[in-house]
């Protein structure tokens, strides 16, 4: 067993949120979801499972996901390939809904926890797919809206330094909304993205995949 794996199962061993939680204990059993790899050039960074992934098990097993991977212009089977991607969210298990119903913030437990580890883990990463404000503000290093992040997506892309980050939103379908009202999105952001993915994953470019 290498580092990566056994990080991976120390990971998926983690009650920390139950045992020794930073505020209100975990409201169901932990789960973590995590997808570790040695080989992957690109990371996932999402937010944290929600409750069909926490079911399940498998990360962005939900339509959030399907609409993931149509950004990325990969599919399943690729997106779900460890030698291609690595999925990391920032808190590892499903935090419970607030009281309209919404997924709540990812656990503060596990990233002062297990990030910095995890990416000394994997530094054949080359590129970090950055999802919501929570993993922009660990991965770039700074706390800003979610907006005004992602419009500035080409000039955090050239940022000197490896790995390389690609700012999104999520992709829930609450933020429908958001996507109409910011068309350049489809028009300009979404070429760039699957030109980068294909760049690092020469096997999936040239439209093999939606």
């Amino acid at each position: 067993m290498n580092a990566a794996e056994h990080l991976a199962g120390q990971i998926r061993a983690c009650r920390i949120c139950r045992d020794a939680p930073l505020g209100r204990p975990l409201p169901q059993a932990p789960r973590p979801v995590v997808v570790v790899s040695t080989t992957a050039r690109i990371l996932i960074a999402g937010q944290a499972p929600g409750t069909r992934v926490h079911a399940t098990g498998i990360p962005f097993n939900d339509p959030s996901g399907d609409r993931l991977r149509d950004w990325l212009g990969v599919d399943r089977a690729a997106f779900y390939d460890p030698s291609l991607f690595a999925i990391a969210p920032m808190g590892f298990c499903f935090p419970g809904q607030d009281t309209n119903g919404g997924d709540l913030p990812p656990r503060r437990e596990c990233a002062p926890l297990w990030r910095a580890s995890l990416m000394e883990a994997m530094p054949q990463i080359e590129l970090v797919v950055a999802i919501g404000g929570h993993a922009h503000a660990w991965h770039l290093g700074k706390r800003a809206p979610v907006t005004e992040t992602v419009a500035a997506w080409r000039a955090v892309l050239l940022r000197p330094g490896l790995p390389r980050v690609f700012p999104l939103p999520h992709p829930s379908w609450r933020n429908s909304g958001w996507l109409k009202k910011h068309g350049w999105f489809d028009t300009e952001l979404l070429p760039v993205l699957r030109a980068e993915v294909g760049a690092a994953i020469p096997s999936i470019s040239g439209n093999k995949f939606p």
